[in-house]
């Protein structure tokens, strides 16, 4: 099977958390095409996500790098079992662009989910209207039927909410956001409409940002934290002026985990909070 041109983000970073796990191990590339006899340039596709490895395997190298975390191999073995096809968001494969497909998986596997937002309401809870309105402003003009595939996949990724046992998520958003009337002010009203009867679903919290908060919250871009089954997992997806970036480094989570805390002792309480979104939402 030839490699993959492009792998998904889950793809790649189970290569690449194999790949830590033998750097760990002090071994090369070399020693552990040796152990699985095949050659080295294999090894680099497989830590590059470009071609699979079966859970056989995985648990051979770990045996090898001389990893003893269970959790963390059981959790690699179940990525490897995955297969192309299975998500929803598999449907979209060649009519929308891969990151978008990969928030959709992203969000489908983590185990709990954090937010921070200053300019517009966190995407999986944005309304219908309010996407049109984000996406029709686009520079260039986007044809009708990208609109229509992007709004149709936004919505689709609030599945998760619908599970017997949805992922806790925790939102925080700046009063900016909630001011914005993206689409006009009946669009801007019922995506706060919204926004406050998604606070009331039994694992989602709302907190706002106000802005008499004299505390600076870095968060210029929208930021989502996807805690993983093991916490090697983790992720962080934030956008950005050139596309989406997935970050996994460990500093670097930890640091956005800070982020996200500061943005959280920065907010109002959730009884607060939807207080001030529903006087916002009268105001229009």
């Amino acid at each position: 099977m030839p490699p993959r041109d492009i792998p998904t983000a889950r793809q790649a970073r189970l290569g690449a958390e194999l790949r830590k796990l033998r750097e760990l191990a002090g071994k090369t590339a070399r020693e552990a095409a040796g152990l699985l006899s095949t050659d080295q340039a294999k090894i680099s596709h497989i830590e590059a996500g470009r071609i699979g490895i079966s859970e056989e395997r995985i648990r051979r190298l770990a045996v090898f790098y001389a990893c003893d975390d269970r959790d963390l191999i059981e959790a690699l073995c179940a990525i490897a079992r995955e297969s192309r096809g299975q998500g929803w968001w598999d449907e979209y494969r060649g009519v929308l662009a891969p990151g978008f497909l990969d928030i959709g998986e992203l969000e489908n596997h983590a185990t709990y989910l954090r937010t921070v937002a200053v300019m517009t309401v966190p995407g999986i809870l944005q309304t219908e209207d309010y996407i049109r309105a984000i996406h029709r402003s686009a520079t260039p003009p986007l044809p009708a039927e990208e609109v229509d595939a992007r709004v149709e996949f936004r919505l689709k990724r609030r599945s998760i909410f619908d599970r017997d046992t949805p992922p806790p998520f925790r939102v925080i958003v700046h009063e900016a956001a909630l001011r914005m009337r993206f689409g006009g002010r009946k669009v801007a009203k019922g995506q706060l409409e919204y926004l406050l009867e998604a606070s009331e679903w039994p694992t989602v919290t709302v907190r706002v940002i106000p802005f008499t908060c004299e505390d600076f919250v870095e968060a210029t871009y929208p930021l989502l934290y996807a805690g993983g089954v093991v916490p090697q997992l983790d992720t962080v997806q934030m956008d950005s002026p050139v596309g989406g970036v997935f970050i996994t480094a460990a500093a670097q989570l930890k640091r956005y985990v800070g982020m996200l805390d500061t943005a959280e002792r920065s907010s109002l309480s959730e009884l607060e909070s939807a207080q001030l979104i529903h006087r916002i939402a009268r105001e229009l």
